[in-house]
């Protein structure tokens, strides 16, 4: 049974929209998190911090992509989903805290990287509280 707060059993209808923007947010954040783990050292050279700083980063965010998958393919309670649309805002902020203050020691470059992905996930934001939003009309 479903209720106005907790949404658990979402209709196969209702599944399509949130499937497209939480897959997506996985799809590109578990992509983020391999190209971090993966290439740590360019990425230091590249943008600036330190390689351990791209790893951790890029463990974080495989693991948190994992979660946002699981999430976008099965009905979940929509707390999850808006948790996932908090942790993403909270994301956002941080972003652009580490962009303007370079308090990582990032290059320019690095400064404006994580400034883009800033806009990304906020886009995210958006677009998955959207969605949730729309199921609590339903």
């Amino acid at each position: 049974m479903t209720t106005t707060l907790d949404h658990s059993l979402a209709r196969p209808a209702d599944l399509a929209p949130r499937r497209l923007w939480f897959g997506a947010d996985a799809v590109v954040t578990g992509a983020n998190g391999l190209v971090y783990l993966a290439a740590a050292g360019p990425l230091a050279d590249l943008l600036g911090g330190e390689p351990g700083l791209w790893r951790g980063i890029g463990a974080f965010l495989l693991a948190y992509a994992a979660g946002v998958a699981l999430y976008a393919r099965s009905p979940r309670s929509a707390r999850v989903g808006w948790t996932i649309v908090v942790t993403n805002a909270l994301w956002v902020v941080a972003s652009l805290d580490v962009a303007l203050t370079g308090v990582l020691d990032l290059d320019p470059l690095g400064r404006g990287w994580v400034g883009a992905q800033a806009v990304v996930v906020g886009c995210f934001v958006l677009l998955q509280a959207r969605v949730l939003r729309a199921r609590l009309r339903a």
